[in-house]
């Protein structure tokens, strides 16, 4: 008792209540009452000023944010509290560092620590040296049990029976087993997911194609719906969650995820869900459980979807397929440097290049190559691999045409299914109740009101789907399926076959193209999916710039030539895209294609000075010298008064200057403008 002084009595005294979890508030209820009986202990030591801070509820010690220890340490260090309360130490902290500057401060301003065993006063050594030994204890015992509890998860994750919760299409039986969701629906839905991927690619085209069929998929829920699901239209991440998750293949997996550890402005920042990559996985036990698909599948899943990213973070990533006119985005890589060739539309028309050396030496590009001619070479030597399975395709799309149902209709269909089982079930509660319970019965009427409406949407969904239903092929359509199967170059060319569509085959046949430029020789190198190599030599055409294919009208080119003495390139370029001329290839003109055109066909640039020294005039120039307005000179030259000369409609009218050298302005206006002898003259004129 000679540790409390007059000084310590003077001051406040602060009971400090802590418990570590939520749980331990419901049910550790005896923890607390203990806690808060220290309020009557600093009573009975002399203290009339008693202030509990229980802001800490529910919070662990270990570390995190902890805002009533924070105002418990402000309180200390102003010197308004003589006395700090608790049970034991862990309630004070739970690691080093809280719990020493907790008695650095202490020390400073003479406050005693009082726990149950006894009463400390930090400014002496063998107090001091014995709250530290405390401190260490209670930080010593917080990880021992974190190791036992960790551990004890660990050794059930590698039996396979740790089973915290299910992904939609599972349901969990008894406490270390999952089954399939005996939903058919559920199981339909989870299945239709990896059909449209096998048949995309692409997750991406998965989830639009969802969104635009409106087909919903299960979701867990926490709301007790049957089997903890509802439905909805999926976002991105469900679509993708369901693609990457090993529970689908069968298989069970621990310790996916990881926490990382920072300091951000001087406090602890834990980032958790960090997703680990599947060799340093904790837990993994194939065949573990029925699957939806395969686990070779879920591989090769999980690599097409890596294979589709693209960015800085993933440079080998070939990408998904995208929109444009060339086949090979994401599957050319240069053999020079090693890198993935992109892409560059000028028009219609693109090239393939690499940067790498630009980038890595700042010299010229590895290679650049034209998108027609590999394409086609490629394209070529795929049909004539692809061949032999022509006619299986043109079978396998009759058999799907041919379908009475779609996937989108089957998945309708289910879910009227379960709508009508839900108006049945409101109507037999409605029905056992009370007619006159109209506080019951009122509600159920509603239930019963709102699930009619819900079949009434799905039946009126299911009629417009099958409305929009194509026709069944003819016997003429299927012969001419066929023999398009028989004929895969002729289905290739075909106008309703889309970029897209050829992309899609060029990516299922080949995984890598490696490409090096020799000269005019380009070598590639095919890598096909299956492990086989091909090796290609396609002949560059030297399509330098200006270089039209196929080549320009011969009185397009004497039209240019005769513009390039009267304007500049950008004024060509604007006139011909006027007038509707195009270049060889179809595209616009531009300042630099006309400047391109040029200098192939070897035609000089226009001057400023070159009308002087021609001794030409223009339109504009005439007028001014004639002292009349443009559009009396233009009548004056449309008549026959004034002789000048047009190259084509919209380009400049050139006159000779030495022609308007003997004319006069009266000479000039003297005939009538026009044929129409009541044509009036302003007498200002």
């Amino acid at each position: 008792m000679n540790k409390i002084t007059a000084e310590h009595l003077q001051r406040s005294a602060c009971v400090y209540v802590r418990q570590s979890t939520p749980d331990q508030l419901v049910h550790n209820r005896e923890s607390q009452r203990r806690q808060y009986a220290l309020a009557d202990r600093a009573r009975q030591l002399g203290w009339m000023a008693v202030e509990i801070i229980d802001d800490d509820l529910g919070r662990s010690g270990g570390g995190i944010a902890r805002p009533g220890f924070e105002r418990l340490l402000a309180a200390i260090c102003d010197a308004r509290v003589g006395a700090v309360l608790a049970i034991e130490a862990s309630r004070l902290a739970r690691n080093g560092r809280d719990w020493h500057t907790l008695i650095e401060f202490c020390g400073l301003v003479g406050t005693i620590i009082v726990d149950e065993d006894g009463i400390y006063d930090p400014r002496h050594p063998n107090d001091r040296l014995l709250l530290g030994m405390k401190g260490t204890m209670s930080e010593l015992e917080l990880s021992l049990f974190r190791q036992r509890s960790q551990e004890a998860l660990r050794q059930k994750a590698r039996r396979g029976a740790l089973v915290l919760g299910v992904a939609a299409g599972y349901v969990k039986v008894g406490r270390d087993r999952i089954e399939k969701n005996p939903d058919r629906r559920v199981q339909e839905a989870i299945g239709l997911v990896f059909e449209k991927f096998a048949e995309f690619k692409s997750a991406r085209q998965v989830h639009i194609w969802l969104r635009d069929e409106g087909i919903e998929l299960p979701v867990k829920s926490r709301r007790g719906e049957a089997h903890g699901i509802v439905w909805r239209l999926p976002a991105y991440n469900i679509v993708h969650g369901i693609l990457t998750n090993p529970i689908y293949a069968g298989a069970y997996a621990f310790g996916r995820t990881t926490s990382q550890v920072s300091v951000v402005d001087g406090r602890k920042r834990i980032r958790r869900g960090v997703h680990k990559p599947m060799a340093e996985w904790d837990v993994l036990i194939k065949d573990h459980h029925a699957a939806y698909i395969a686990w070779d599948e879920f591989e090769s899943n999980l690599k097409a979807i890596a294979s589709n990213a693209t960015g800085m973070s993933n440079a080998l990533a070939r990408g998904a397929a995208r929109e444009g006119e060339l086949l090979l985005p994401g599957l050319l890589r240069c053999g020079h440097c090693g890198r993935k060739l992109y892409v560059h539309y000028s028009g219609k028309l693109g090239r393939y290049h690499c940067s790498g050396a630009r980038l890595n030496h700042g010299t010229a590009r590895c290679i650049s190559v034209s998108g027609l001619s590999i394409d086609a070479a490629i394209a070529n030597e795929v049909l004539q691999v692809l061949k032999p399975v022509g006619i299986e395709a043109a079978v396998k799309a009759i058999e799907t045409q041919s379908s009475e149902t779609t996937a989108g209709e089957r998945q309708q269909e289910l879910s009227l299914q379960q709508a009508r089982y839900e108006a049945t079930h409101a109507r037999r509660q409605y029905d056992a109740v009370d007619p006159a319970n109209r506080l019951v019965a009122g509600e159920l009427e509603r239930r019963w009101n709102e699930a009619l409406q819900a079949v009434t949407k799905i039946e009126a969904e299911i009629a417009d789907m099958v409305a929009r239903r194509p026709p069944p092929l003819g016997e003429q359509e299927r012969e001419q399926l066929m023999a398009l199967g028989a004929d895969l170059e002729r289905a290739w060319l075909h106008p309703a076959a889309t970029p897209a569509t050829r992309k899609r085959i060029l990516r299922t046949a080949l995984s890598e193209v490696i490409v090096r430029r020799d000269g005019a020789i380009i070598h590639a190198v095919l890598h096909w999916q299956g492990g086989d190599h091909t090796e290609l030599k396609v002949k560059q055409r030297l399509n330098a710039a200006g270089r039209h294919n196929p080549r320009i009208p011969d009185d397009t080119i004497a039209l240019m030539r005769e513009l390039a003495r009267l304007m500049p390139d950008r004024q060509i370029a604007l006139l011909l895209n006027r007038i509707k001329v195009a270049t060889g290839n179809g595209n616009a003109w531009t300042q630099g294609r006309v400047r391109g055109f040029r200098n192939h066909h070897e035609i000089a640039c226009f001057r400023e000075e070159e009308w002087t020294e021609r001794g030409e005039i223009t339109l504009n120039e005439a007028a001014k010298i004639i002292g009349v307005c443009n559009m009396t000179a233009l009548r004056m030259l449309r008549r026959g008064t004034i002789t000048g000369r047009q190259v084509c409609p919209g380009a400049p009218w050139v006159i000779k200057a030495a022609d308007l050298a003997g004319l006069s302005r009266r000479k000039l206006l003297a005939a009538p403008l026009t044929s129409n002898p009541d044509q009036q003259v302003f007498a200002f004129q």
